[in-house]
């Protein structure tokens, strides 16, 4: 797990609970920020996944890779 994945889950959460917050208030600002820092939270840990992800694709073993092939088929 990328330490983007776990900020952004922590952003995510703490910007739901504070626009939550907000709806029961009627604070519209509150609701505002809390989307906002939803939207930045889902925003790092996409960000996270992706970097996982290459990492993850770098460390295929290489009976596993595709065949790599070169301009126009040839060998």
């Amino acid at each position: 797990m990328d330490k983007d994945q776990v900020k952004g889950t922590i952003d995510d959460v703490a910007g739901r609970a504070k626009r939550q917050v907000g709806e029961w208030t009627g604070d519209t600002g509150a609701q505002v920020e809390g989307a906002a820092q939803q939207i930045k939270g889902k925003a790092e840990k996409a960000w996270g996944n992706v970097k996982d992800a290459a990492r993850s694709a770098g460390n295929t073993p290489a009976e596993e890779k595709p065949a790599e092939h070169s301009v126009a088929g040839r060998p």
